[in-house]
């Protein structure tokens, strides 16, 4: 079992005095990992250490922060596999993906270390003797709150980005990663001064304790409760808020493609990960004319996907994160085939220890469904049959989310449509999947706000600054 310590103004093993928790391993329910708990007085304490630190590292040559960060990217290189099973352990997902997040957060740390010196602010033309330009600084002290379904890959984001702006961060990885969060701080420690990075642990009382902090950006990826409330703590701080909060993706099928290859699109972003991902597939609206053909090949795919624990080979469909949050996905599955919806696939608590549950698809579903309407994160396909184009577009943009959406279509004028009026931060067409490197997008209304990836998240970690320099005299210099 794996004991955590925290990192607190340079010193690991600080605090600790809120008592600590256990880690279960979501496959077998053994115990992974021990953490503790940070109170808010050392939440306090780490604030105030990250302040005295702060103003130094803001002063480092941003080629010397970019060093630092290649640095820190071949340490998490180098921890890789202890990285990738540790994640597993905590929280079920196929090693082969754990391996696959470790391996993204790396190229995003990569990236930002490449890209953040070739950043700068740009001259602006005004009177003649004088000099104007917009000159981009770090914004101070960065809490940044991160989730449990991709902990190295989304962790290593918001870090990078934060760090080689010259932010100080301080970081709170989910209580159910916390042992990956601090395999990750301790790679990216190595090559940082002492002090710019900290890591506090603990559950929801730490993360409120830390957004409720005088710090200058909360960047918070999680679900859109937690979201709200650190919304509501950072409009009595002023803290500049980056929030990538909770999703219902659809997926709409047009009447023009292949069924089986559109069922097999659909399972890939219902069930990869046990649908664990922020721009998974939540809702899909099939169009008739493909619907019954559709369903079959989506039903027979569930049916394939072999389960198992995360670190067996050859597992496609791991457990759920914990039984806690599997309760929470089959009471939606059975409340809507309480309302009318028919069970083609999965659905049934399988007996035996862990948190296991089966690729499940739920045909005949109405729009108005909480299935289709809210937030599962977990295997499961609502299909929803429509009767035009028209009318899947129009249902997947009736939603209080605002993430992502996937058109699967031959028509480029659909998906031209598609990508013009559906209210989301990023539309896939004939690809629930993918995209080039450095993509960015804005979430919409529950989904959060501000960039949570790409080159224009250094941009949200720093303040622009407006210089105008005059001729003493009001002459020439």
């Amino acid at each position: 079992m794996h004991t955590v310590a925290q990192l607190i103004g340079g010193v690991w093993g600080a605090g600790g005095d809120g008592g600590e928790f256990v880690v279960h391993d979501p496959s077998d329910s053994s115990p992974v990992t021990s953490a503790p708990v940070a109170t808010a007085d050392e939440v306090g304490k780490a604030v105030d250490a990250a302040r005295g630190v702060a103003a130094q590292w803001a002063a480092t040559p941003a080629a010397q922060r970019a060093a630092a960060l290649h640095a820190a990217a071949d340490a998490v290189e180098a921890a890789a596999d202890e990285l990738a099973r540790v994640t597993t352990a905590e929280m079920g997902k196929p090693l082969g993906d754990a391996r696959g997040g470790v391996e993204a957060g790396v190229g995003t740390l990569r990236q930002y270390a490449e890209l953040a010196p070739l950043r700068g602010g740009r001259t602006l033309l005004g009177e003649p003797a004088a000099i104007d330009y917009l000159m981009p600084q770090p914004r101070g002290v960065v809490a940044a709150i991160t989730p449990w379904n991709d902990p190295v890959a989304v962790s290593c984001g918001l870090l990078g980005a934060a760090l080689v702006t010259g932010n100080v961060v301080l970081y709170k990885p989910s209580e159910r990663t916390p042992a990956t969060g601090w395999l990750l701080a301790r790679a990216l420690d190595q090559a940082l001064p002492p002090g710019v990075l900290s890591l506090l642990t603990g559950g929801p009382e730490v993360g409120a304790a830390l957004a409720a902090q005088e710090v200058d950006v909360v960047a918070h990826v999680g679900s859109t409760a937690t979201g709200r409330a650190i919304a509501a703590a950072a409009a009595r701080t002023g803290a500049k808020l980056l929030l990538e909060n909770g999703g219902s993706d659809p997926l709409v099928v047009d009447g023009d493609v292949d069924p089986g290859w559109a069922a097999a699109q659909a399972a890939l972003g219902s069930f990869a990960n046990a649908g664990q991902i922020c721009v998974a597939v939540e809702r899909i609206y099939v169009h008739r004319d493909v619907a019954e053909d559709f369903v079959d090949a989506l039903v027979e795919r569930a049916a394939t996907l072999r389960v198992g624990p995360g670190l067996e080979p050859g597992t496609e469909l791991g457990p759920l994160v914990d039984r806690r949050h599997r309760d929470r996905v089959h009471g939606q599955v059975t409340a809507a085939v309480a309302e009318g919806a028919r069970l083609r696939a999965g659905g049934t608590l399988p007996d035996g220890p862990g948190a296991f549950y089966p690729a499940t698809v739920v045909s005949d579903c109405r729009h108005e469904m909480a299935l289709v309407r809210e937030e599962t994160f977990g295997p499961v396909a609502p299909v929803v049959v429509v009767d035009s184009f028209s009318e899947g577009l129009r249902c997947a943009a009736d939603s209080p989310y605002g993430l992502a959406a996937t058109v699967l279509t031959g028509s480029m004028s659909h998906a031209q449509r598609a990508c013009r009026e559906l209210p989301v931060g990023t539309v896939k067409v004939n690809a629930v999947f993918g995209g080039a490197p450095g993509g960015a997008a804005h979430p919409r209304r529950a989904s959060g706000q501000g960039y949570g990836y790409g080159p224009e998240l250094l941009d949200e970690f720093s303040a622009t600054k407006m210089v105008h320099v005059a001729p003493p005299g009001g002459g020439h210099w």
